[in-house]
């Protein structure tokens, strides 16, 4: 069992995201949550960190010393205490449960080495619980790297890298997965899917959009990082079940000037057709908008799996969609 520490505050968002590279994720605390196994730790956005877990008992360092005194220890070496008021949700002196913590593991035949440990022990303290783990992951924390401001190509109002891997991920992103955007704008979507190890197909209808999403591409993924089309959202070039996810990024508040026999203009038009060919070409997707579209995504053939909102600013707050492919059996 496996304790994972969330970022950000939106810990059923933080879980979602999770669940793709991890296993059995369970809700425990503000910020915490359990799993049976982990995979793909490092390309989280919201989970920082992940733990074998030693144990769960109530958020008071008595009962952490208790727990971490009847715990067997299969470990040798030097460590390190670190212990975290999750959140500010509890009033544990964290300085006082390192250093008991710590006495309990000197006395096991550990040596404290603070600067560069074999083992990392974790006191998680959150609410009315505690969980001890040794850190065995982290996730990279480099989006400060990719912010859109510091792209080759950029515009404004492109989403940032810490959200945009989130959705990658949700939406299937991993090694041997191929991820379409047909709404690409700048390839936010795509340089985070492709960093997470999956293939990335983008397609815009603007060229300036794809000759500067295949620029950013080049910056973040190599020369060989993927393919970009011009093209129409409502018209995949693709066969069906091409790709293994579809995730994307509608626009907001604005009629779209893509028509064709397919879309009359209107954003309304535009959005449902596009979860038509998205559910032609992929049996999974994600949608980002700043309204809800369940009707028309489940009037396209798909399942609303789960949805969340974010909050971007007084006059933005954003609709995530994670859909599923109704079953096609027969069909198609």
């Amino acid at each position: 069992m496996y304790v994972l520490e969330f970022a950000g505050e939106d810990d059923a968002f933080a879980a979602c995201e999770a669940g793709s590279g991890c296993s059995g994720v369970t809700r425990l605390a503000p910020g915490l949550a359990s799993a049976t196994d982990i995979d793909q730790i490092e390309s989280l956005a919201f989970t920082r960190r992940a733990g074998a877990m030693v144990g769960h008992t109530d958020a008071a360092v008595e009962s952490a010393r208790q727990l971490l005194t009847e715990s067997v220890i299969d470990r040798r070496g030097t460590v390190a205490v670190r212990a975290r008021d999750v959140r500010g949700t509890t009033d544990v002196d964290t300085q006082r449960a390192e250093r008991e913590l710590g006495a309990v593991l000197t006395q096991r035949g550990f040596e404290i080495d603070l600067d560069d440990p074999d083992h990392e022990l974790r006191a998680l303290f959150s609410d009315d619980s505690c969980v001890l783990g040794w850190l065995v992951a982290r996730s990279i924390r480099d989006f400060g790297d990719r912010m859109p401001s510091k792209r080759p190509f950029f515009q404004p109002g492109s989403m940032g890298p810490l959200l945009a891997r989130a959705l990658a991920n949700i939406a299937g992103a991993r090694p041997g997965a191929r991820v379409l955007d047909p709404m690409c704008g700048t390839g936010g979507l795509l340089i985070e899917a492709g960093l997470a190890g999956a293939d990335v197909i983008g397609l815009d209808a603007q060229l300036k959009m794809t000759c500067g999403t295949r620029e950013n591409l080049t910056r973040y993924l190599g020369s060989d990082a993927g393919t970009v089309l011009t093209g129409t959202a409502t018209r995949l070039p693709f066969a069906a079940d091409a790709v293994d996810a579809v995730v994307f990024d509608a626009p907001y508040g604005r009629q779209s000037k893509i028509v064709d026999e397919r879309s009359d203009g209107s954003l309304p038009r535009l959005v449902s057709a596009t979860l038509e060919e998205a559910n032609r070409v992929a049996p999974r997707a994600v949608l980002v908008a700043d309204r809800p579209w369940a009707e028309a995504a489940t009037s396209a053939g798909w399942t609303v799996e789960t949805s969340f909102t974010r909050r971007v600013h007084a006059s933005l707050t954003r609709h995530i969609l994670v859909l599923t492919a109704n079953d096609r059996s027969g069909g198609r």
